[in-house]
């Protein structure tokens, strides 16, 4: 398993060209060698490749929303084809589709459109929040996505803070998905001021040996770290989440 940062962490540092160089090559400097792109602002692919080449970054995911995969999906093969990206996952059901009758068509569109990807070479993975653990009678739509569709074509992108935060244990949704989990979302729950709290990797209160191990067991490639909210200077907290993940064990690719 090897160590990236999501840039969706440093979203206010790559909205412009210029930005997302300094951006890339400080990322390189804390000791990351791959990102999964997030919230870029607009750019040409060929250009984006060759500043991630400059600064020495290897692109091992990306997310794309649902609409741009169901109106754009040979533009989108193409880009990730440019970028020489494996892995692509879907960030967020959109909101209309979030309830029960939403969850079945979801998996039934993530299905067709994951196995048009596969012929293509690539991996679509789902990214969970929490509310995909809402429960429709003896299931949560989080089991609906995944009953609902081939394990061989779509994969699972699991979120250990939003798991734990909708009440579930992320330990066993990642056993659960094992052969079906390539890329995964570290992010650490605390508390302050009794309420739920994003932090770094390591700092917070989830059980990591557990997780790592769980992660092992599953066939997880790359371990993708992410912090929606950060406390301080967001590029303290990845450089806080990357020691503390060295200091684990894991290695950086």
């Amino acid at each position: 398993m090897k160590i990236a940062l999501t840039l969706y962490t440093l979203r206010e540092f790559v909205q412009k060209p210029q930005d997302m160089a300094k951006t890339f090559k400080k990322v390189k400097e804390i000791g990351y060698n791959a990102v999964q792109l997030s919230a870029l602002g607009p750019i040409d692919k060929k250009e984006l490749k060759r500043m991630l080449d400059d600064a020495g970054l290897y692109v091992c995911a990306t997310h794309v929303s649902f609409q741009t995969l169901t109106d754009e999906l040979r533009k989108t093969v193409e880009e990730h084809h440019i970028l020489s990206c494996p892995h692509m996952a879907i960030a967020s059901i959109p909101v209309e589709m979030r309830n029960e009758e939403g969850y079945h068509r979801f998996a039934l569109e993530c299905n067709r459109i994951s196995r048009d990807l596969r012929a293509e070479g690539l991996k679509l993975s789902y990214h969970n929040h929490a509310f995909e653990l809402a429960r429709f009678g003896e299931r949560t739509g989080l089991d609906i996505i995944y009953q609902e569709s081939q394990p061989e074509y779509l994969f699972a992108e699991i979120d250990t803070y939003w798991i734990q935060y909708g009440g579930g244990d992320p330990t066993w949704w990642i056993r659960k998905m094992k052969n079906r989990i390539k890329i995964i979302h570290f992010k650490d729950m605390g508390i302050i001021d009794n309420m739920p709290t994003m932090f770094e990797v390591g700092e917070g209160n989830l059980n990591w040996q557990e997780i790592i191990e769980a992660c092992k067991y599953s066939g997880v490639e790359w371990i993708i770290v992410e912090q929606d909210i950060c406390k301080r200077d967001p590029f303290v907290s990845v450089e806080i989440s990357f020691k503390n993940l060295r200091a684990m064990g894991l290695q950086a690719y």
